[in-house]
């Protein structure tokens, strides 16, 4: 048993081992060289912020896809990453200084675009999505820097870089800052800003726990002071990167608990009697997120208020998390989208309702005629076991007991013959209609 566990613990151990894949030194050589942004690569990233800021332009997800490919962007946050796990101040800064660089560029390529792109933004969604990072873009910025960090380093390279570089997104937010900057919309160009960050952030220490990991060899200085100095400023810079990152990253999955409990709330109360949500909005400006629906139709009562209140709780929002706004709107005062939506989601709630009660209604016809006894072909085979039977009733009851006070289901069965059949007739017959009927609660009479 022992020699089985060790054998398969082995196999594991070599199935994960990545030292024999590992290229450290040429890893360290390639993350330096592409830090830097000079020449072709700043010409190569202005092209691509281009690229993907038409792609959000025009909601397009193939455009913005081939622009991740093209961009140059994590050199410097890996490289930044790289330095914290090595002790190396030179490449953090080097590293920092291009990271600067790089958003300067995305930036302003990108705010000039939207400043003279004729093309109007009627439906943002692309351009939204980058605004509001989940805890999706957490996890994915997570382990897309560990995949990017231990691709690098691998001996033999693959194509996991280009994924890497459209999983963790970093250049649509920046192209939403330069919308926002253009349009001088604060939220589109702080929410993006944000989830850059947030992006970077988790890439970087992905990097820096990699390298921590694969055992990078750790610059040291010959000046015990200045490398305890070095050391004491790699310590306050990782403090800085790694708290911010943990409340971050827990008001990432607050506002994704939030979004979903909203969601759950507004599916569960879009309509209340002769009132109904015709639309609602989240805000996370405060430490928790709040909740405002806008209600149309009749006045609420205070009985239907208070059931708001106590649904949006069972969702887990709190009252002072509701705010309910009434616009005293008739339906001929909302515009015509509005009414046809409206009228469109009471129509699917009174379709389900229906199709619901139809359902269980089929459900016990099919009952009741599974109840249903085939009477006229039981008699006819009757008839010809027996020719003196010449009418057959059955039917199904009930047969209470006064004493026992028990009840129990019966099936009925009155037998019309020219002469009385005798009781061990009567006995074949009821064994027979036991078994033709499929139940011993049977009672015979006859006349």
């Amino acid at each position: 048993m022992a020699t089985n566990f060790k054998t398969i613990r082995d196999g594991f151990r070599d199935r994960l081992n990545l030292s024999s894949y590992i290229d450290v030194e040429a890893a360290v050589e390639n993350i330096r060289n592409s830090i830097f942004f000079r020449g072709p690569n700043v010409w190569i990233l202005g092209a691509a912020i281009i690229i993907a800021s038409v792609g959000l332009n025009v909601n397009s997800i193939p455009v913005i896809i081939g622009a991740m490919l093209v961009s140059p962007l994590m050199g410097p946050i890996i490289g930044f990453g790289l330095g914290l796990g090595t002790n190396d101040t030179s490449l953090i800064r080097e590293a920092l200084k291009n990271l600067l660089v790089m958003v300067v560029i995305s930036i302003f390529a990108s705010g000039l675009y939207f400043l003279i792109s004729p093309l109007a933004m009627e439906n943002p969604t692309e351009l939204l999505a980058r605004t509001n990072p989940t805890i999706y873009d957490v996890l994915i910025a997570l382990f897309g820097g560990l995949a990017g960090i231990i691709e690098t380093s691998r001996k033999e390279k693959g194509t996991v870089i280009s994924g890497v570089a459209i999983a963790t997104a970093l250049m649509p937010p920046l192209c939403t800052v330069g919308y926002g900057l253009a349009t001088l919309n604060v939220h589109y160009l702080f929410g993006a800003l944000y989830l850059f960050f947030i992006n970077s952030i988790f890439i970087a220490l992905a990097t820096y726990l990699a390298v921590k990991w694969l055992h990078f060899p750790v610059v040291r200085y010959a000046d015990a002071a200045k490398n305890r100095k070095t050391q004491r400023s790699i310590a306050i810079g990782l403090i800085i990167i790694i708290i911010p990152s943990i409340f971050s990253a827990i008001k990432v999955v607050g506002e994704n608990n939030f979004n979903q409990n909203a969601k759950a709330f507004l599916r569960e109360n879009k309509t209340l009697d002769r009132t109904y949500i015709y639309d609602s909005h989240i805000d996370f400006s405060h430490r928790k997120g709040t909740l405002t629906i806008q209600m149309a139709g009749a006045a609420l009562s205070p009985n239907d208020r208070e059931l708001l209140y106590r649904s949006a709780e069972s969702h887990h929002i709190d009252r002072d998390h509701l705010i309910i706004k009434e616009t005293g709107l008739a339906r001929t005062d909302l515009s015509e989208n509005e009414l046809i939506q409206s009228i469109f989601e009471r129509s699917d709630q009174e379709t389900q309702r229906r199709d619901q009660e139809i359902s269980k209604l089929q459900e016990q016809l099919k009952a009741e005629q599974a109840k249903e006894l085939p009477v006229a072909q039981i008699a006819r085979e009757l008839k010809a076991q027996y020719p003196d039977i010449s009418v057959l009733s059955m039917g199904r009851g009930s047969e209470f007991n006064l004493e026992t006070q028990d009840s129990r289901d019966l099936v009925i069965v009155v037998i019309k013959s020219t002469n009385r059949l005798d009781p061990t007739t009567l006995d074949r017959i009821q064994k027979w209609l036991v078994t033709r009927v499929g139940t011993e609660n049977i009672r015979i009479f006859n006349e």
